[in-house]
């Protein structure tokens, strides 16, 4: 594997490329059973749709294949793992070395055993609190808003409306960057915020989440609840990251962000929600570097108005366009 091509950006005609490592890779591993495509956009896989291509993408069959593929890979290249896309920004350069994609074939299985929720990273979090309330297990009411995977919730302790993936965690199953499978109880997890402290370069695969019995009706009630508020606060169907900005403590992101008179403030395609001004969307045209900058123009404002320096809860990974 030492004749890799270095993962420099080349500027084409078209669009930005990355020299092509997929043959070697596929010969060091002739075992594979998942996807690899060099060179494949990444935009349409986010929801801001908004993004460079990734050097290599590879979308694994199962755990098995993943685990395979990282005792393979040589330790030098990049590793960084998406899903649905809902909290990132992937900037226009796009993304060196390898991207891991989990999908719902492989990762996305969701039951329920002994009041206990098994769930793969790539469940979406809506999905999990359905098939808890099929269960008549409560508890986890708050993941039907939130527009992401279980994978992403472990990796940032996703929550809403008052209750954290913290809060219901037995343990989680992840993949190691060498390919051994680790588990990790809630305390290993280290969350704090809308953070986990665990080593970043875990993948996680799975997921058991602990519900309690509540009545049916009463776990219905609580998901519409949850679904109206976010329909009539949140611009859902924008082209959008969800909330960009953390909460500083005792405080709310989009009140700091209305009073610096940011609300409807534009940035070439992008622009700060008039609905919910903690949201940024992009209106059809934008660059991730609009958006990105929108965002830092949005923090600076903030600070300057009330001296509160906001901190970015969507994620930002990749190279800026050269």
């Amino acid at each position: 594997m030492a004749g890799l091509v270095p993962a420099i950006p080349v500027i084409g005609r078209k669009r930005m490329t990355f020299p092509d490592i997929t043959p070697e890779l596929h010969a060091a591993m002739p075992e594979l059973r998942g996807r690899m495509l060099a060179n494949e956009s990444l935009a349409p896989l986010t929801w801001f749709r908004v993004g460079g291509p990734a050097q290599c993408l590879f979308t694994p069959a199962d755990e098995a294949d993943l685990a395979y593929f990282l005792a393979h890979l040589p330790a030098g290249l990049d590793v960084t793992v998406v899903g649905v896309g809902s909290n990132l920004i992937v900037r226009d350069g796009g993304l060196p070395g390898v991207t891991i994609r989990l999908t719902p074939r492989g990762f996305g299985q969701t039951e329920v055993i002994d009041q206990i929720v098994h769930a793969g990273a790539a469940a979406l979090d809506k999905r999990v609190a359905e098939q808890a309330a099929a269960a008549g297990l409560g508890g986890l009411e708050f993941y039907y808003g939130i527009p992401g995977t279980i994978g992403g919730a472990l990796r940032m302790n996703a929550g809403a409306n008052g209750r954290e993936t913290k809060d219901v965690l037995i343990d989680a199953t992840a993949v190691t960057r060498d390919g051994r499978l680790l588990k990790l109880d809630a305390a290993a997890m280290q969350f704090s915020y809308r953070h986990s402290g665990a080593d970043p370069s875990l993948i996680f695969t799975s997921a058991r989440l602990r519900g309690a019995p509540k009545a049916p009706d009463l776990i219905r009630a609580k998901m519409n609840e949850v679904q109206a508020h976010r329909e009539l606060a949140q611009p859902v169907r924008e082209k959008t990251g969800g909330s960009t900005f953390k909460n500083p403590p005792g405080m709310s992101a989009w009140k700091l962000i209305d009073a610096a008179g940011c609300r409807g403030l534009r940035l070439g395609g992008a622009q700060v929600s008039e609905m919910h001004c903690n949201f940024l969307i992009n209106n059809g045209d934008a660059t991730a570097a609009d958006i990105e900058t929108l965002g830092e123009t949005v923090r600076s404002r903030v600070k300057a108005h009330s001296g509160v320096e906001l901190q970015w809860e969507i994620k930002r990974i990749g190279n800026a366009a050269a």
